[in-house]
């Protein structure tokens, strides 16, 4: 066995130095292709929902969420909660903030009776400004005018899904003609008060979009809440591990009896996470693909070479070099292609691709997509890839192999 491999990668070695350098790069390119389609396809789909994963996590949830449980509508004890947050050296920032049902109403000054009101149902968020900004960065997503500020009083900023001019879906309810300087009415219950629209926001997470903000004080002031149990406290931390201790730490002082604590990965939707497996298994079934065109290729391009040599091969076997070392030149020939191809591959995605999408990410209007390609992954469809090859080199060596010896020697 040991011999075999010997001669056979003597022959490998042999064949390929005196190949045509034109015909050895064009297989090498085509294991390229082929590597770079299984872990790019794939990393892209991946990367759609990595991208909404971290415009939710960056701008809404933070590493850490805490929200009402089931039964409630509101975080009791938030004073307490948010004490211990204050308190913690891993927290990096949060946010706290007070939501409810509203109608937002534009038009209404010279509506007439028979018209139909220019009004749209949605939530509107209290928030403190800086802490929110600090937070999630969403005076960066100003597409009019500007964000809120401390002491604002009767001014709203706008979530762009709430206005018409920013919508792509016409059957979505929004306001029309309105925009920076208008003013709205909002009603919630019996409780109605005009503001001046001073900004609108566009973000891809559609939960902020679809959002109306207003200061705290004024939120508190307009609801009439009677104490400060918030709906929403987001958290970010200075690592993973750190929200797993804040988590740890709030649970063992009881507040889980009053609000849910998860970290990220706890709070996201199972749909989010059937989407990413599905949007894996699709990159990896386009990617198959590709390594099927690229074991064909390298399937026909092994067999011709065997074809074409089949004179010398008969002459190897003449001269007692076994069947098996010949096979082994053929299959090291496609280790050496698939290996190399893979190789340039793993350089280009790492080197290239990965930081280009990095810096820039393609903007998808719910998403901004990245190339998602963990190293793990990437071996492993390099050792898929490679096995493929293998198989792919060794079928046609052994058909042309075992032809009779003399019929190659005489090309009968």
């Amino acid at each position: 066995m040991w011999q075999a491999i010997q001669v056979g990668w003597f022959l490998a070695y042999r064949q390929i130095k005196r190949s045509s350098i034109w015909t050895t790069g064009l297989i090498v390119f085509i294991m390229t292709l082929t590597f770079l389609n299984l872990v790019v396809t794939s990393g892209i789909l991946v990367g759609l929902i990595v991208g909404i994963n971290e415009e939710f996590k960056t701008r809404l949830n933070g590493d850490l969420t805490i929200s009402p449980l089931d039964e409630k509508k509101q975080i009791e004890k938030t004073t307490e909660i948010v004490s211990i947050i204050r308190s913690s050296p891993e927290v990096k920032t949060y946010s706290t903030r007070y939501v409810r049902g509203v109608t937002f109403e534009a038009g209404y000054k010279t509506r007439k009776d028979a018209d139909e009101p220019n009004e749209v149902a949605a939530p509107l968020v209290g928030i403190d400004p800086l802490q929110e900004d600090a937070f999630g960065g969403l005076s960066s997503k100003m597409i009019e005018g500007r964000f809120l500020e401390p002491g604002d009083s009767d001014a709203i900023v706008l979530g762009k899904d709430l206005v018409e001019k920013y919508q792509v879906d016409d059957n979505r309810p929004s306001l029309k003609n309105v925009e920076t300087g208008d003013k709205i009415r909002i009603t919630i219950g019996d409780n109605t008060k005009e503001y001046t629209i001073v900004g609108i926001i566009r973000a891809k997470a559609d939960v902020i979009s679809g959002r109306a903000y207003v200061t705290k004080n004024e939120f508190l002031n307009f609801t009439g809440a009677v104490n400060y149990d918030a709906d929403e406290i987001g958290i970010k931390t200075t690592t993973d591990a750190a929200a797993l201790a804040l988590q740890k730490t709030l649970k063992e002082n009881g507040y889980g009896a009053y609000a849910k604590i998860q970290t990220f990965e706890e709070g996201t939707p199972q749909f989010v996470r059937d989407i990413a497996a599905l949007f894996g298994t699709l990159g990896n079934f386009f990617g198959s693909i590709g390594i099927v065109v690229a074991s064909i290729t390298l399937f026909i391009v092994v067999f011709i070479n065997a074809v074409t040599r089949r004179k010398y091969i008969g002459i190897l076997k003449g001269i007692g070099v076994s069947e098996r070392a010949i096979e082994y030149a053929y299959v090291m020939q496609s280790f050496f292609y698939s290996v190399i191809g893979s190789g340039i591959g793993i350089v280009i995605t790492y080197a290239f691709l990965v930081p280009f999408f990095q810096a820039n990410p393609i903007d998808f209007p719910f998403s901004d997509g990245i190339l998602v390609a963990p190293l793990d992954g990437t071996l492993t469809r390099m050792g898929i890839l490679v096995f493929t090859a293998l198989v792919a080199g060794y079928i046609p060596a052994k058909m042309i192999v075992r032809q009779n010896t003399l019929n190659a020697i005489l090309g009968r």
